[in-house]
């Protein structure tokens, strides 16, 4: 399948998702759709105008240069870590690109953006900051209905790092039936309240935080995630702390996990991690300590 008969489909199958009353839920999950392009760097891009975010944002796709037309993929979701197409801490998908990762691996790749600094929750007040619900309602169908994306959960992994390390896990252990794994890369995954890093804006209130408190919802879920290893946690920067404690909590809750500190690099998507990230993801590179 070569790409400008991808290009030419997925203009038909955008107004299909459109106009069908089946997508998403019983509402129209969205406002206004724009045509599929492709930049510079080969990369499709969808701007969407959903319920759940207040100003359109944008859904990338990096497919494998050859597509099988019988086969499902399995789908990688780089979560990015700043609103919208900031790049101060660089550009995952990009990064994935320029190491020829959607055809090592033959992957699709996915990086959403969001209109406001994602922690991947939905607001305990505001409809137009429902990041959650915009990522599992928008991206997720969009994804899933334009692409031959396979819909089993355990094809949907989850990549992330710092606030969008918190959120691959988050989303992992608040929808356990929904996502196969969930890599963070030094991510703050012990942190208790919702005072740091912009983290308040987005939740709302400590109340709403709490849902989505990573230490407890791994409490909660300890017998679902002793079943098989879904979690992985690698990374040594600015969260060196968090991740030794983490270590020690997954432990004491013997939940299997894939554990690796690594040598100190820089806190972006470019330091030299992500392609031992996806490898791990994607269980192609062995099984590390429980």
């Amino acid at each position: 399948m070569t790409h400008e008969f991808t290009l030419r489909t997925l203009l038909c199958v955008f107004v299909t998702i459109v106009l069908s009353p089946n997508f998403g839920h019983a509402e129209d999950e969205f406002l206004e759709m724009g045509a599929v392009e492709r930049d510079e760097d080969g990369i499709l891009c969808h701007r969407v105008l959903s319920l759940y975010q207040d100003g359109k944002t944008e859904v990338r796709v990096l497919l494998p240069d050859q597509l099988e037309e019988s086969r499902r993929y399995r789908v990688v979701y780089v979560l990015p870590v700043e609103a919208g197409r900031d790049s101060r801490y660089g550009d995952g998908l990009r990064e994935v690109k320029i190491h020829n990762l959607h055809n090592i691996h033959e992957v699709i790749f996915v990086s959403p953006t969001f209109s406001r600094l994602p922690w991947y929750a939905d607001h305990s007040a505001s409809r137009l900051v429902r990041q959650e619900t915009h990522f599992q309602n928008v991206v997720i169908p969009l994804i899933e209905k334009t692409y031959p994306a396979s819909a089993q959960p355990r094809d949907r992994l989850l990549l992330g790092f710092s606030k969008s390390g918190w959120g691959a896990w988050s989303l992992l252990l608040r929808h356990t039936d929904k996502f196969g794994r969930a890599l963070a890369w030094d991510a703050p995954l012990m942190m208790d309240d919702f005072d740091h890093f912009g983290a308040r804006d987005i939740f709302g209130t400590p109340e709403n935080f709490e849902n989505y408190h990573v230490a407890n919802l791994l409490r909660m879920n300890t017998e679902a995630l002793r079943r098989e290893k879904r979690l992985i946690l690698t990374g040594n920067s600015n969260f060196r702390e968090h991740h030794i404690l983490m270590r020690i909590l997954l432990e004491d809750l013997e939940i299997p996990h894939d554990f690796r500190l690594g040598s100190e690099r820089p806190h972006d998507w470019h330091s030299g991690w992500v392609t031992e990230g996806v490898e791990l993801l994607l269980g192609d590179a062995g099984t590390a300590s429980r």
